[in-house]
């Protein structure tokens, strides 16, 4: 009994769709993680404090928030707390110095110079090309495996040029979202 090739292809289609949408999710991770010259939600995540023995995130001990565009505010639960919360802010070498007034840490944002936000554009064109690198790795392997399914004859030649087909449609959709992203992260780097 022969099986529907589209019943073979769905999996396929589905399977590169997902690996493609984790590359976009994965590209605006790391956008959000280059600061560009204002505080984030983000800017303190790889902080880790010492929290009686055990390194922990900074979100564990106290709070975090932004009360102006360049300035983050770390409340700590337990003020025995505060030298720990800097000493971890300072170690997670963010190029970021806090100030500690006995009740919170204040860590103001520099503003970038133009050096500083050029390095920080091609990052961004960086991280741009490796998620276009991880779309063509994810084309090549559904393609790989229409081959496959050819070759075993459970796919039609022409089912498979036109999945193949639809596949590129597919990454130049994707290379155009990235592309995007990568435009819009660009002037936000470059606005002063």
């Amino acid at each position: 009994m022969a099986v529907d090739g589209m019943d073979l292809v769905k999996p396929i289609i589905e399977k590169i769709s997902e690996k493609m949408e984790k590359a976009i999710g994965h590209l605006e991770q790391e956008f959000e993680r280059i600061r560009a010259g204002r505080a984030t939600n983000h800017t303190l995540e790889p902080v880790r404090v010492d929290s009686y023995g055990a390194l922990v995130p900074l979100s564990q001990v106290a709070n975090v928030s932004i009360p102006e565009p360049r300035m983050i505010v770390v409340t700590p639960w337990d003020k025995s707390m505060l030298k720990e919360i800097e000493k971890g802010i300072i170690n997670a070498n963010l190029g970021l110095n806090p100030a500690n007034d006995g009740t919170v840490v204040r860590v103001m944002i520099p503003a970038l110079t133009e050096e500083r936000r050029k390095d920080l554009c091609k990052v961004v064109k960086k991280e741009g090309e490796n998620a276009k690198i991880a779309f063509r790795t994810a084309r090549q392997d559904a393609n790989a495996e229409l081959e496959k399914l050819t070759k075993e004859n459970s796919l039609s030649e022409d089912r498979r040029d036109n999945q193949k087909q639809f596949i590129q449609e597919m990454i130049e959709k994707f290379n155009k979202t990235a592309d995007e992203k990568v435009k819009l992260k660009e002037k936000e780097v470059m606005t002063i």
